[in-house]
């Protein structure tokens, strides 16, 4: 008898949550082991599932850099980076191209409709939703693109006729020319273009840390103002540095909040949109 009371008490937390984001549109970043470990993959659709039957709208934006280098060994072409950027030469942005808009954004669609969620992935070149440009720099990284507008139509589409959008980061200009865009900006302008009221970034880190080496010492809650003194201290480093400056873009912008969480533990996504204290780090203009 106590599981079942103990059942019912979570639900009971978790009511004044579904009233709050029921109509509201949430941004999923699918990245990390939830990308690659079979069993970690099934559990967070499931969890998508169940916030689009309670109401709630998902957007998924999802990235693939492990699938990619896998593609790109296979044909002998050596991945190439530089600052975390992929070197994208016409070669591998077909392989870019071909493995996150057909392979893994039909096998994500594929895992929805398994759930009974209605799901439709699309490019960010259909209908020029990510529109973007050759990115400048003093290196050259090849066919990598900087965003330059987003048109969310075909999203607003699509939710509008309660389909889950499921978006591969491939852009392109109005020449046609195809650009690999970085998931996490992707996903953050696109939360920004929506007027969306949360970005969740799905990691393999418990959230923005303390110590590095202390999966513990999660941060729970930030400001802008704070991830700017934390990353001129040294306390944010290496690959948090960009998803924390995406996510204040993002807050900066309108978006409520944005959540870097880890999409390894189970069900990590009901336990931060729908628990009092959450699980990761949450970042939010007071």
């Amino acid at each position: 008898m106590q599981k079942y009371i103990e059942k019912a008490s979570v639900l009971i937390e978790a009511m004044p949550y579904l009233n709050e984001f029921h109509g509201k549109t949430v941004v999923i970043k699918f990245g990390g082991a939830a990308m690659v470990d079979p069993q970690i993959k099934k559990s967070v659709i499931r969890d998508i599932a169940f916030m689009k039957m309670v109401g709630i709208n998902p957007v998924i934006v999802h990235g693939g850099g492990p699938e990619i280098n896998e593609a790109l060994k296979l044909q002998k072409i050596e991945p190439k980076f530089v600052n975390g950027l992929r070197v994208t030469d016409p070669n591998t942005m077909k392989t870019v191209e071909t493995v996150l808009s057909g392979k893994i954004n039909k096998a994500l669609v594929s895992e929805f409709q398994k759930n009974n969620v209605s799901a439709v992935g699309i490019s960010g070149k259909d209908g020029l939703l990510i529109e973007a440009k050759k990115k400048e720099g003093e290196v050259d990284l090849g066919l990598v693109g900087d965003i330059t507008n987003i048109n969310t139509k075909i999203i607003e589409s699509l939710l509008a006729s309660d389909f889950v959008p499921v978006i591969s980061p491939v852009g392109s200009d109005k020449e046609g020319n195809t650009f690999n865009i970085n998931a996490d900006i992707a996903a953050s302008e696109i939360t920004i273009k929506l007027n969306a009221a949360k970005l969740i970034f799905l990691t393999d880190s418990n959230g923005v840390l303390f110590k590095e080496d202390d999966e513990n010492s999660v941060i729970s809650e930030l400001i802008p103002d704070e991830i700017k003194l934390l990353i001129e201290n040294g306390t944010i480093k290496g690959g948090m540095i960009p998803k924390v400056n995406y996510a204040t873009k993002a807050v900066k912008n309108g978006v409520n909040s944005v959540h870097i969480i880890n999409g390894k533990i189970l069900h990590s996504l009901l336990l931060e949109i729908f628990t009092k204290d959450g699980i990761g780090t949450i970042i939010e203009e007071f």
